[in-house]
């Protein structure tokens, strides 16, 4: 029987659906992590950093600065995501589990694919956790619901860029602790860009870091969408980025789930 990969895939995709079922904690952890930051930034350090946005947010305080940290949030909660599908992705290769589906008349790539899709729904789950606890403290886009659809998609479409950079860094790995630690890059990535504070606040060199930042144009697209602010070139950029990202992990992670499909037959 010819593999389909689409229907391989799908299949992969229920067997992701039924762990996070099986495990909703996991969804929540992603969250919880998030909705702290949010909650620090805009309580404790809300209103000192709320005065300092300067031209960002004329009126300053702690409404100001929520306005402005949110899309910031919303990307730490993709990039955040990333640790819990490398853990996945390792313990299926050391587990046996592969072994099992070399066995069957499945298409390859449908296994990274299931691992892909399932994170990109546990992340929009836990992105409307977010949301819900962002809106009950004064969160306002201040858009169009047309505008938010499209930075719905903005942030979808970084979850799967994401999604297949920690794949190929599950697989990199040679054991579910590495694995654990090596998506931690993603973060530290974030925290240099405009997600917490504008770059022109930043000194150098972490100013011209924050300026190249793919996390910085992708935070400036999804703000610029809830709050009507200036994108410019940013849009692009992070689409551009996304898709670079999109075919860098998925020909990563192929190349490497094929060499250790080998090596374990």
């Amino acid at each position: 029987m010819t593999a389909s990969p689409v229907v391989d895939s799908l299949t992969m995709l229920r067997r992701s659906l039924r762990r996070m079922r099986r495990y909703p904690s996991l969804t929540f952890f992603i969250a919880i992590i998030p909705i702290v930051f949010l909650l620090l930034f805009t309580f404790v350090l809300g209103g000192a950093m709320g005065a300092g946005l300067g031209a960002s947010a004329p009126s300053g305080g702690r409404d100001a600065y929520l306005a402005y940290v949110m899309p910031g949030i919303l990307v730490l909660t993709v990039a955040g995501a990333g640790t819990g599908t490398a853990i996945s992705v390792s313990m299926d290769m050391t587990n046996g589990i592969i072994a099992r589906f070399r066995t069957m008349a499945i298409a390859r790539s449908s296994v990274l694919t299931g691992h892909v899709l399932g994170t990109v729904i546990q992340v929009m789950l836990a992105s409307l956790l977010v949301l819900v606890v962002a809106v009950v403290i004064g969160f306002r886009p201040t858009t169009a619901p047309l505008a938010w659809l499209a930075a719905a998609g903005v942030l979808v479409l970084a979850s799967v860029a994401v999604a297949w950079l920690s794949v190929a860094m599950g697989l990199v790995t040679d054991s579910v602790e590495t694995a654990s630690n090596l998506p931690q890059v993603l973060l530290l990535v974030m925290f240099l860009s405009s997600a917490l504070v504008p770059v022109e606040t930043l000194p150098e060199p972490l100013r011209t870091i924050a300026q190249i930042n793919p996390f910085t144009a992708i935070v400036e697209t999804i703000r610029g969408l809830l709050y009507g602010t200036a994108i410019g070139s940013y849009a692009a950029l992070a689409v551009a980025w996304c898709v670079a990202f999109i075919v860098l992990g998925y020909l990563w992670a192929t190349r490497l789930y094929g060499r250790d499909f080998r090596v374990r037959a």
